[in-house]
């Protein structure tokens, strides 16, 4: 990771850590970058719900404009439509104001290029490299030569009509469905309604002083209890910008990116869709992915945490399934990144074709025993080098035995770190191991 760019772009306290000024040199430097080859440069910019979202948007703007490049604001709207519509209007570069599942006083900038893709760490350093060292060199046209803006409302329906596209009919369905008081209060309700699903919404006021509290995919709780009370089909969450799918199943339970893609990885292999036979999971997807792949036959293989390394191994491989746990998940069939609510769509599909509970769906993935503990630190650096740490995992990984799993992992995009622990042992073992080692990082952290 570089000096601003996490895995997941740049974030941080909004006013604090993330300014106005870093975000209009950010806009800067970017719209230079990568517009200076076009005659008219336009630049997508789009926002969740936060307090601070439009301030920073006013300073990406101003930054655009002051090299010459078209700011086109989209509003409101999801990382994933962004991507689209970035790639679907041909613009130089498309960039999301959100710190996704973050507090609500974060915020963060994630930058598409033409293609709809992340930026690559390559050119994400370039943009450092010129931040912290000659700003100079980005001009500063004057008079005809200055970019504009221009509010965009319309756009979004281009995105709205590609998400239909890629469904079937969902009549006869239930659902219930958590915004996060976020970026899908506009966009989900509409598409799910129009494809003949029954739609009770939750949290689904575009407040961005509620985003992520207490809602959508960090915490399924109202969700829960709403599926159950209601008899509804399925539940859906998504997170603040609806990159990511957390479902619950009609018995309240949830149904983690793991078994999302668990289900939609066995319905394509057996459709011949998966592409090269080959779903891209992370490290710190379950086990029980493995043992069904072998079962069902197809493969699964691994990257490190992150869904833009997910990404780049479904590019490399042209593999057209992958995601995280965490509810990340890439049909590069029809998109460019994480989405929310096309991912919903996919798995209500199928749903529908099965006619089948999802709780029993859900249950392909056998599911070996994994614990997962966050911890807050100081600083995420030098720990793999530490001894009293490295001693800790060793002790650990004794415990657990030639099968299991110790993962230990500094957030990209928080300063915290999450300890994985994966073995046949009860749950209630894992933790008590994994709060030993979390313990141990968090003093030597601080």
């Amino acid at each position: 990771m570089g000096k601003l760019f996490g895995t997941d772009g740049i974030r941080g306290v909004a006013n604090r850590e993330l300014t106005p000024e870093l975000a209009f040199n950010i806009g800067r430097i970017a719209a230079w970058l990568l517009g200076r080859e076009e005659v008219e440069p336009v630049f997508l910019i789009g926002r969740d719900t936060r307090l601070s979202g439009s301030m920073l948007e006013g300073s990406l703007m101003a930054g655009i404009t002051s090299v010459g490049g078209m700011a086109r604001i989209l509003g409101v709207a999801s990382t994933p439509a962004v991507a689209y519509l970035t790639r679907e209007l041909k613009a130089c570069a498309g960039i999301v104001i959100s710190a996704s599942h973050n507090p609500i006083e974060d915020n963060g900038l994630k930058i598409f290029n033409s293609s709809g893709f992340k930026l690559s760490d390559k050119f994400e350093e370039k943009i450092e490299e010129i931040y912290f060292g000659d700003q100079g060199a980005v001009p500063r046209p004057e008079g005809v030569e200055l970019g504009q803006a221009l509010i965009d409302g319309d756009a979004l329906e281009i995105y709205l009509n590609h998400l239909k596209g890629s469904s079937a009919s969902l009549d006869g369905l239930s659902l219930v469905v958590d915004c996060a008081h976020g970026a899908a209060c506009r966009v989900a309700g509409e598409v799910l309604r129009d494809l003949g699903a029954e739609v009770k919404m939750l949290h689904d006021n575009p407040d961005g002083s509620l985003i992520n509290v207490n809602c959508g995919a960090t915490d399924t709780a109202d969700l829960q209890r709403s599926v159950k009370e209601s008899g509804a089909s399925a539940g859906l969450a998504f997170d603040g910008d609806a990159d990511r799918l957390i479902a619950v199943d009609e018995k309240g339970a949830i149904v983690d990116g793991d078994a999302v893609m668990a289900i939609c990885a066995v319905d394509m292999a057996g459709k011949g869709l998966l592409k090269n036979n080959t779903l891209v999971a992370t490290v710190m997807s379950n086990g029980g992915l493995d043992i069904l792949a072998e079962k069902e036959g197809f493969k699964v293989i691994r990257t490190t945490v992150g869904d833009r390394y997910v990404l780049e191994k479904m590019v490399e491989g042209s593999y057209n399934l992958g995601g995280e746990q965490s509810g990340h998940v890439i049909f590069s069939d029809y998109a460019t990144t994480g989405d929310g609510l096309l991912t919903a769509l996919q798995l209500l599909k199928v749903l529908q074709e099965k006619q089948r509970p999802l709780s029993e769906l859900a249950s392909l993935i056998e599911r070996l025993p994994q614990v997962l503990v966050n911890r807050k630190v100081a600083t995420k650096e030098g720990w793999s080098d530490n001894p009293k740490i490295k001693a800790a995992i060793e002790k650990v990984e004794e415990k657990l035995g030639r099968n299991g799993r110790v993962l230990i992992r500094p957030s990209g995009t928080e300063p915290k770190f999450r300890v994985m622990l994966e073995a046949d042992l009860p749950e209630a073992q894992l933790e008590e191991y994994a709060t030993e080692v979390a313990e141990v990082i968090v003093r030597e952290q601080s």
